[in-house]
């Protein structure tokens, strides 16, 4: 089946509320094998409703609306389906009656106004509402029309309801086959969005599976998607692709991340990393930003957070690079990280120097310190203040997961030497 969604509402097409409801029906469509063709949102007007609706009808199968229901002039959803259908609207006995108990329930009269939400048109049968006063229709296009058959859904525009609608009243009215969907995302860090594709080669270019990649804060996520008639299918039909990306890619994935998972975080990836370590960290300019992504966990032992020199002087930083290289220097970094170690007494440190405003803005040293660990680096972003503090959070733990994924794969390939030349004594 192809759809296409139409959200209606001119504080929509202004932006002055965030559509949330196309990205929950459009979630809901592809995990039931339903292609969705396009998105689009529509301003409280007629003519342009009902052409728009006739222009999806064109494409595609299924056309869902979301809100324009209300009882008030500039709700024209249902005028826009009547239009496309050539019908006429009517007040349906059921609906009215239904609508009059609804508003006598909660002690109060029901406005004339109101009526416009019990019309009905002859192809349209009404979708329960339980949450709300407006129901929704559900439309199946006469023989005769030049869209015959194809089906048209109007739901309420308020989350609440049109999430229940959906799921409740609409789905089991569409009938659709069973259907599977199965995806892992891979998260990876170090890494540009246009590296990552070079890297995957001509897997983003096959239909099913299907690899995408996004370009997240934290670095570039790759998703690898397949749909079939049952789940198990679906996984043995992405297993193979997603175990080639995971080879195109390998060390600059962080995590897996299946459907339905806890969301990942690069700072929980770091705090596994760290294995029992604990973390001291100390922020110059970031605002706490780092810290924040640390919250609650065991790990993090301490951290010191100041744009006051004299206060950083006493977490490490040595006058003569505070007056020689500067606060946002890989020098200073690196001493703020062993600042951060020693003051809290951790067996890894972590410091961030940040220039948010000023002549340096978009400055940034990031370094990470341990037993047998030392790597520092500095960057330079673009961007408002607010901007600068979350990138460099999201650098500063990008180097502490590269740092520390190498570390562990020293360690390992060590551990691994030690064992050939004790077996290879023993023989």
């Amino acid at each position: 089946m192809k759809a296409e969604i139409i959200s209606v509402g001119t504080e929509l097409l202004l932006g002055e509320i965030v559509d949330t409801n196309a990205a929950f029906v459009a979630r809901e469509l592809s995990l039931r094998g339903v292609t969705l063709q396009r998105k689009a949102t529509v301003g409280d007007n007629l003519e342009r409703i009902s052409g728009l609706i006739r222009e999806s009808l064109s494409r595609a199968d299924l056309v869902i609306l979301g809100g324009g229901l209300g009882p008030t002039d500039d709700d024209l959803t249902r005028e826009g389906i009547a239009a496309v259908a050539r019908e006429t609207p009517a007040e349906d006995r059921e609906l009215l009656a239904w609508l009059s108990g609804l508003f006598t329930s909660r002690g109060r009269t029901m406005a004339p106004i109101n009526r416009k939400q019990a019309w009905l048109i002859p192809s349209a049968s009404a979708l329960p509402n339980p949450l709300g006063t407006a129901p929704g229709w559900f439309v199946t296009l006469p023989d005769g029309h030049e869209f015959a058959g194809k089906r048209i859904a109007a739901l309420p525009g308020p989350p609440r309801e049109m999430n229940r609608m959906f799921r409740e009243e609409l789905l089991p009215r569409l009938n659709l086959p069973a259907w599977a969907f199965y995806a892992v995302t891979l998260h990876t860090s170090g890494i540009g969005e246009s590296d990552v594709a070079t890297h995957l080669g001509d897997l983003t270019k096959i239909a099913n599976p299907s690899v995408a990649t996004y370009a997240r804060k934290t670095g570039t996520d790759v998703r690898v998607a397949a749909s079939a008639k049952s789940a198990e299918e679906a996984r043995q039909l992405a297993e193979p692709v997603l175990e080639q990306a995971r080879t195109a890619l390998g060390r600059y994935i962080w995590a897996e991340e299946k459907t339905g998972d806890a969301p990942a975080t690069l700072a929980g990836a770091v705090i596994k990393l760290l294995a029992g370590r604990s973390l001291g960290l100390v922020e110059a300019g970031s605002g706490g930003t780092l810290a924040l992504q640390f919250a609650g966990a065991a790990a993090l032992k301490g951290a010191a957070i100041s744009d006051d020199h004299a206060t950083l002087l006493t977490l490490g930083l040595t006058p003569i690079t505070l007056s020689r290289d500067g606060v946002c220097s890989e020098v200073a970094a690196l001493e703020l990280a062993h600042g951060a170690r020693e003051r809290f007494g951790t067996g890894v440190g972590l410091s961030v120097c940040a220039a948010a405003e000023g002549e340096q803005q978009g400055q940034v040293a990031i370094a990470i310190v341990g037993e047998g660990l030392e790597r520092v680096a500095s960057v330079n972003w673009p961007g408002d203040a607010g901007q600068v503090r979350e990138r460099a959070a999201s650098t500063a733990l990008n180097l502490a997961f590269r740092a520390l994924s190498a570390a562990e794969a020293d360690q390992t390939q060590a551990g691994q030497t030690q064992v050939n030349q004790t077996q290879a004594g023993q023989r």
